[in-house]
């Protein structure tokens, strides 16, 4: 089954029902239904057809979230046409990388952007998109023999450390994953989803898009999420299904006790990912709105693996139980399994995992363990009752004189100290201890270095203590909240 076959127990099943709202060229609030979605995606389909496109092609799509997003990746479904999807932050130099690698037949974007595409690159101005949705031609409904392992998106990496690479994911890895959120986060037709993340990222793609074609909620789409319009938008909307990033619920935290109180009894479920959550913002949002973030965990190569539950604790720092069918496993650095309390790598396995990078058996063969175990990178220890926990980016860990440094813990601490806004650890060459922990500080005052120090050493081993603490405007993060270490200032040794 293909996810289009899904997709129609809302496009068929629910056809004259309202889908979504979105605003239109006039900054006016525009509607459809799950029907005319369905029939804007086909003539879409069509036109592509009439253009070339064939089965396994790719189409880059580099845009805001708009409508004709959604017209585009139905449409290429349909086909069998792979999308890759572009961080519209990116400019000609990461754009070109995405092109020469992936190849697309094609890229879909507006025309004040065409400029950062490489030459000879093939461009469809969305216009043009616009144009065949409303008013292209009329006919049967688009669908090919596609099974579930057919390609559906690469989704390329945030690059924080090198070369972006494509995660392949397939129609069964969408399907299985909004399968499992709509089953253990209880989205059903009755829910009202605010759509802020962004489309090309697979947070805004594989949990907001497919669950809501699935479970046939309403959706609201806007562009992006600006702390200026998001009261009036809840009040407007009352949404019941809220999905975000930590610096959304972080700005949140500006609102007004007033509008927070009618906000939050509305909200049934906010869901924190793509960037660890502080578990004091969780608990500085409980208090405020009443509700209870529920934080979990994805990647870009797997979907989501683990998540707190909607029914039960749901752990501050911690990022809950694995999901259904999805196996999990923590092991040192010769692949053994450790205890529970202890740290080391987490490996994942189940029908989520993507089938590889887009071209790079070498790196698609490194990424795996025997049996299927895909290495996430990322450190974790699970607790005695099965909550796990993340410990920072195994190339982020610290060893500084032979004893291993998780710079999570150092930052949580950090947050905790007043006038720190955001924090990040990381290593520093050190001759002496091979690398030591230096801390980059956002703070609403001047740094005192002497107060901060002797609360972790308070807290603290004292090999964990920062050697510097560095006050920065901001910290330099991607679209999806993670920060760009490499970005930061560099410090003289």
């Amino acid at each position: 089954m293909q996810l289009t076959d899904l997709f129609n127990l809302s496009l068929v099943g629910r056809s004259a029902v309202t889908a979504l709202e979105y605003d239109d060229a006039e900054g006016r609030i525009a509607s459809l239904t799950f029907g005319e979605i369905d029939q804007r995606s086909d003539r879409v389909a069509r036109l592509l057809d009439a253009q070339g496109f064939v089965r396994g092609d790719r189409l880059a799509i580099f845009l805001a979230n708009r409508v004709e997003f959604i017209d585009l990746l139905l449409a290429c479904l349909k086909l069998g046409v792979i999308i890759v999807p572009i961080n519209i932050l990116y400019r000609e130099r990461e754009i070109a990388h995405i092109v020469s690698d992936a190849e697309p037949k094609a890229v879909v974007s507006t025309q004040e952007s065409r400029s950062w595409f490489p030459d000879g690159t093939e461009f469809i101005d969305v216009e043009e998109i616009r144009v065949a949705a409303e008013r292209g031609l009329d006919g049967p409904s688009v669908r090919l023999a596609l099974d579930g392992d057919t390609p559906a998106a690469i989704v390329y990496t945030s690059g924080t450390t090198g070369r972006a690479k494509g995660a392949v994911l397939t129609h069964n890895n969408f399907a299985s994953n909004a399968i499992n959120l709509l089953t253990c986060w209880r989205i059903t037709r009755e829910d009202r989803y605010l759509a802020v993340l962004p489309l090309f990222h697979v947070h805004g793609l594989g949990n907001g898009l497919m669950t809501w074609l699935i479970g046939g909620t309403l959706m609201r789409l806007v562009e992006r999420f600006d702390i200026r319009r998001a009261p009036q938008l809840c009040e407007e909307f009352q949404p019941t299904l809220f999905f975000g990033v930590p610096t959304v619920y972080v700005r949140m935290l500006e609102m007004s006790d007033e509008v927070a109180c009618r906000i939050g009894p509305r909200v049934r479920l906010f869901v924190s990912g793509s960037a660890p959550l502080p578990a004091q913002v969780l608990t500085a949002f409980r208090e405020k709105f009443g509700h209870t973030i529920l934080e979990r965990y994805g990647m870009s190569e797997t979907l989501m693996n683990i998540s707190n539950p909607y029914e039960g604790e749901r752990r501050p720092g911690s990022v809950g139980y694995p999901l259904p069918g999805v196996s999990v496993r923590i092991v040192d650095g010769s692949g053994s399994d450790v205890g529970d309390e202890t740290v080391g790598e987490l490996l994942v396995r189940g029908p989520n995992l993507f089938s590889g990078y887009w071209r790079r058996a070498d790196a698609t063969a490194e990424a795996f363990l025997p049996g299927g175990w895909f290495r996430t990178g990322d450190l974790a220890e699970r607790s005695a009752d099965g909550y796990y926990t993340l410990r920072g980016r195994r190339t982020d860990l610290i060893i500084s004189g032979g004893f291993n440094i998780y710079p999570r813990e150092i930052e949580d601490l950090l947050l905790e100290q007043p006038g720190v806004l955001d924090a990040v650890v990381c290593g520093h060459p050190d001759e002496r201890r091979g690398e030591v922990p230096v801390a980059y500080l956002v703070t609403d005052r001047p740094i005192d270095a002497t107060s901060l120090e002797d609360s972790c050493r308070q807290a603290l081993a004292s090999f964990k203590v920062p050697r510097a603490f560095i006050r920065v405007e901001a910290l330099p993060r991607n679209a999806m909240g993670k920060v760009q270490k490499n970005l930061l200032p560099t410090i003289q040794p």
